[in-house]
């Protein structure tokens, strides 16, 4: 696909030769591939982890479940322990506002979740994002501390105040939340829109989360290496570890998101289901730094796998556990690193992870070789249901597993 500005501006040109595709590790010890087995041969406590499946079931039951459709798999080592789904991946025909409620598709028409139905990602696009730009970092080809400005000189917010990568990656370099986008008339004025944004803290003074951020971030990889974000994506992550489920929209089999309308969405777009639901990646036609991804709950296991084994999958290197290092220790690059209030007890002593807007979580904890990945799709049929606590729950229970034993 092209590049995020190629996209804007229907061009391109001037950029450096493609790369070749991520494979490094071919012919080096092979790092042990997952592989599903009893919580007892993951060195797991088998009850605790059936209170976790009751847990997650539980979201999706009654007349108004806290989400439709569950899928949660946790594990330890190169162990899968638990892997079930509950619930329906599309329930709802649409929202009645009238009622707050969600008009029910008739049994027959509804699509039950399944451990293979892929989730719109959300935020957790940004981990892809942030690993792609931390390979470059191993490549020499970026530097964490290098300005903005030295990739993107047209982006005069970025240059006036000196941005740098390392700012984008923790998220201080004050920049707002998000942009309005989607209410931009064109192409053009979008990127306009996004050229002049400036913080409105000074660099490196304050943690604000903002997806801005990991769209200014995209616009650096794609200038630097004359590829689009999901080329990069593919060929130096999804591809080389085998995670064939995971990819950019649109994905017609995916658990179906929102009636999007206004006013509790941002745009009238009706019920969603295999298009990105955050209007922002929606304007920038499905493929952002901060949103866009769709996978399935094995997939993101391969990929905390992976993190946890020093960047490697069975033959596949993505990144150099120096790297993995970097992005997993204080302050974090693109990851949260130990944070109890969708952790639970996880957090602490080096649990990496993300949530997603769409109800989707991760958690990869390096104290203990743990990985908890938990799917919904909370927001179908409208946005406005906070899962935290039952995150938080999730991993605490993976917590008293491994302390169970």
């Amino acid at each position: 696909m092209p590049s995020l500005e190629q996209a804007y501006e229907g061009g391109g040109g001037g950029h450096a030769p493609p790369e070749r595709d991520r494979a490094e590790g071919a012919g080096e010890l092979s790092a042990p591939r997952l592989r599903t087995d009893t919580p007892e041969r993951a060195g797991l406590d088998p009850e605790e982890l059936r209170h976790l499946v009751r847990e997650v079931r539980a979201l999706t039951e009654g007349d108004r479940p806290r989400a439709p459709a569950a899928v949660v798999l946790a594990g330890r080592g190169p162990v899968v322990a638990v892997e079930e789904a509950a619930g329906w991946a599309v329930r709802y025909a649409s929202y009645d506002e009238r009622t707050d409620s969600g008009v029910e598709l008739p049994p027959g028409s509804r699509v039950p979740a399944t451990p293979d139905t892929p989730f719109d990602l959300a935020s957790l696009t940004k981990l892809f994002t942030a690993v792609a730009a931390v390979q470059q970092l191993e490549r020499g080809t970026l530097g964490i501390d290098a300005k903005v400005a030295a990739y993107l000189p047209d982006f005069s917010g970025a240059a006036a105040h000196g941005l740098t990568v390392r700012h984008l990656l923790t998220h201080t370099s004050g920049l707002r939340p998000e942009l309005p986008l989607y209410d931009c008339g064109s192409a053009g004025a979008r990127l306009a829109l996004l050229r002049r944004e400036e913080p409105t803290t000074p660099p490196g003074t304050v943690h604000r989360y903002s997806d801005i951020n990991l769209l200014l971030l995209q616009h650096v990889l794609e200038r630097l290496t004359g590829r689009g974000l999901d080329d990069l994506i593919h060929a130096g992550i999804t591809r080389p570890l085998g995670m064939t489920a995971t990819a950019f929209g649109p994905c017609p089999g995916a658990a179906a998101t929102e009636d999007q309308r206004r006013p509790w969405g941002k745009a009238e777009r009706g019920m969603l289901r295999g298009e990105v639901h955050d209007e922002n990646a929606w304007a920038l036609g499905g493929v952002a730094g901060h949103a866009g991804l769709f996978s399935t709950a094995r997939d993101l296991a391969v990929f905390c796998r992976t993190l946890l084994a020093g960047g490697s999958y069975g033959p596949a290197r993505i990144l150099g556990p120096d790297f993995v290092e970097l992005m997993l220790t204080p302050p974090g690059l693109g990851f949260a690193l130990d944070q109890p209030w969708f952790m639970g007890e996880l957090a602490g002593r080096g649990a990496a992870g993300h949530t997603g807007f769409t109800g989707t979580s991760l958690v990869l904890d390096q104290a203990t070789d743990t990985f908890l990945v938990l799917l919904t799709n909370a927001v179908h049929p409208r946005r406005g249901t906070s899962l935290n606590e039952a995150r938080a729950a999730a991993g605490t229970r993976v917590a008293r597993a491994v302390r169970g034993m």
